[in-house]
């Protein structure tokens, strides 16, 4: 088979990995701090975090990109590609990426380890169950929620009121007859009757905890103030009144400690954590990045969809908790997505590309390329240094890439192009250089909002600085609970905003970078273990479906007992 031709999986098995305690010594973490699970993969213990203190301070990196469009862009591959890169030019790298969730997997999206020759690796196992920490998430979650079944069932001492229960179940299957389910039918003896449903896992709280703890401590913590739900006069009930959130942390003390795998050309990869993008902060865990920025010369991270969402959490959510300054913000971006934002073409996941999308025309890239002048907007408002990342394709065209490079340069960008996919560390050298210089400028981070402003003024800001609107609209409900949770003391709480990824404004028609539309705030809820509120401003699925065709009717085992399908 033609190196063009084989897959992500086939590029994978052809690689020569190295045993993961020798990758873990160039991280200077030692075979006593690694629990290994196999040859290839490997868990660290937390106390690697003290171990390293003494090494220097890496440069730090997060990869993010411009709105998403149904192609993809290519974080991931990027931060691997950039990551190998950075050997190619004589420097050493650490990636941190987010562990892909199953139920995508075997649906539409497939697995999240990058690709071609960008890739974290095994990449059977990052793809599929790894070292368990999906299954201890969904676990402790469940635990919860059982709990509070069982003291519903034996006389509800707390007053958790039925209509305010808040704490769902979750799964780490896409299946949308879960959505929303009757429990308790039957027999007085199978459990109070009440209506409820199920999330994909990555969107629990459990989840974000699990991405924002600093310690065992801290997890330990977070998780007793966990809330799930409301007594009829609006007092909060956490998972620690319902003496759940022990049983919890011992569930979750082995999925804390963060997993190492390699790329493949054997750079060093921490996997770990995949909280949702949508509902959560979209970010891999704060104890990786602990480790990771004394591992090597940079660590190159990743936050989830554009620099609007992902991003803007990882300044003012991850960088708030873990205390660790981003040096650069590397904005993905390909010449195909900026065409979809002129909005001159329909694109639907899972089928052929329109021809006309693929044709040289530079004037719907200039259109487009609003989309990408905002993003750099976006990350230049918070004080850190932006490089524009070209992720090339064969179709591109040469007068194409001359516009995004003008656009950059207007903005005072970097700007390279990069062909890691096709063609691994190599095809990264040029980014890397770019990184590297850019690195080095000063830099003058700040978030956008202090701790202390009210809940409503971190909203406003977010909406009106970042995705360009002209204001917010809350619905009466909202209001109430901004109101409530004010009173609960979750006012200095971070903001993450529940919104389409799909569009900088909160309706997912409009691209580019919109102006003039208001926010419509219709929900608010709280996750109080994680840190943050988030403001619900559209129809956010937390359990997806399956479509039509999903990966799963392709994924099997041939004779010899070896994964197929798998991409």
């Amino acid at each position: 088979m033609s190196q063009e031709h084989k897959t992500a999986l086939q590029i994978a098995r052809d690689a020569r990995l190295r045993p993961i305690v020798d990758v873990a010594a160039t991280m200077g973490i030692g075979e006593e701090l690694l629990e290994p699970y196999g040859r290839y993969v490997a868990k660290i213990r937390l106390d690697a975090i003290e171990h390293l203190q003494d090494r220097p301070k890496a440069k730090y990196v997060v990869v993010t990109a411009v709105t998403p469009t149904p192609l993809g862009e290519g974080k991931t591959t990027t931060v691997l590609g950039l990551a190998q890169g950075m050997h190619h030019i004589g420097s050493t790298a650490v990636a941190a990426i987010r562990q892909s969730s199953m139920g995508p997997t075997f649906g539409i999206k497939g697995g999240a380890a990058g690709g071609g020759y960008s890739q974290a690796a095994p990449f059977e196992a990052l793809n599929l169950h790894l070292t368990g920490d999906m299954h201890a998430v969904t676990a402790a979650h469940n635990q919860l929620a059982a709990m509070v079944d069982n003291h519903l069932y034996h006389g509800n001492e707390l007053g958790l009121s039925l209509d305010a229960i808040t704490w769902r179940r979750c799964l780490d299957v896409n299946d949308r007859a879960l959505r929303n389910v009757v429990m308790g039918l039957g027999s007085g003896e199978d459990g109070v009757p009440r209506q409820s449903g199920f999330d994909i896992t990555a969107a629990s709280e459990v989840m974000a905890i699990l991405a924002l703890s600093t310690s065992l401590r801290d997890m330990r913590e977070r998780l007793g103030r966990i809330v799930v739900g409301f007594t009829k006069s609006g007092t909060p009930v956490t998972a620690e009144e319902l003496r759940a959130a022990g049983a919890m942390a011992v569930i979750m003390r082995d999925a804390l400690k963060p997993n190492l795998l390699q790329t493949l050309e054997n750079t060093p990869v921490l996997v770990h954590a995949g909280p949702f993008g949508n509902i959560a902060h979209g970010n891999s865990s704060v104890v990786a990045d602990l480790v990771g920025i004394h591992g090597a010369e940079y660590l190159i991270t990743e936050a989830g969809f554009g620099a609007d969402m992902g991003a803007e959490r990882f300044f003012n959510i991850k960088s708030r908790v873990s205390g660790l300054v981003p040096d650069v913000a590397v904005i993905v971006t390909t010449v195909r997505a900026l065409k979809a934002h002129s909005g001159a073409h329909r694109i639907v996941p899972g089928r052929p590309l329109p021809p006309a999308l693929l044709a040289e025309n530079p004037d719907e890239v200039q259109v487009g390329g609003a989309n990408l002048r905002k993003q750099i907007e976006n990350v230049r408002i918070h004080g850190v240094t932006p490089v524009v990342a070209i992720n090339a394709f064969p179709e591109d065209h040469e007068s194409e890439y001359d516009v995004i490079r003008a656009i950059a340069a207007a903005a005072g960008a970097r700007c390279a192009v990069t062909r890691h996919f096709a063609e691994g560390g190599a095809g990264a050298v040029e980014l890397a250089q770019a990184v590297r210089e850019a690195a080095h400028e000063p830099n003058d981070f700040s978030f956008l909002y202090p701790s202390t402003a009210s809940l409503r003024d971190k909203i406003e800001t977010i909406a009106t600085r970042v995705y360009g609107a002209s204001g917010v609209d809350y619905a009466p409900a909202a209001v109430k609970r901004l109101e409530l949770f004010e009173r609960c003391g979750f006012g200095h709480f971070s903001v993450c905003i529940a919104k389409t990824h799909l569009s900088i404004s909160s309706d997912p028609t409009l691209k580019g970078a919109p102006t003039g539309w208001r926010l419509p705030v219709r929900e608010i809820r709280a996750s109080a273990g994680a840190g943050f509120i988030y403001a619900i401003c559209g129809d956010m699925r937390t359990m997806p479906g399956l479509g039509s065709h999903p990966a799963a009717e392709i994924i099997d085992l041939d004779d010899e007992g070896n994964v197929v399908g798998l991409y």
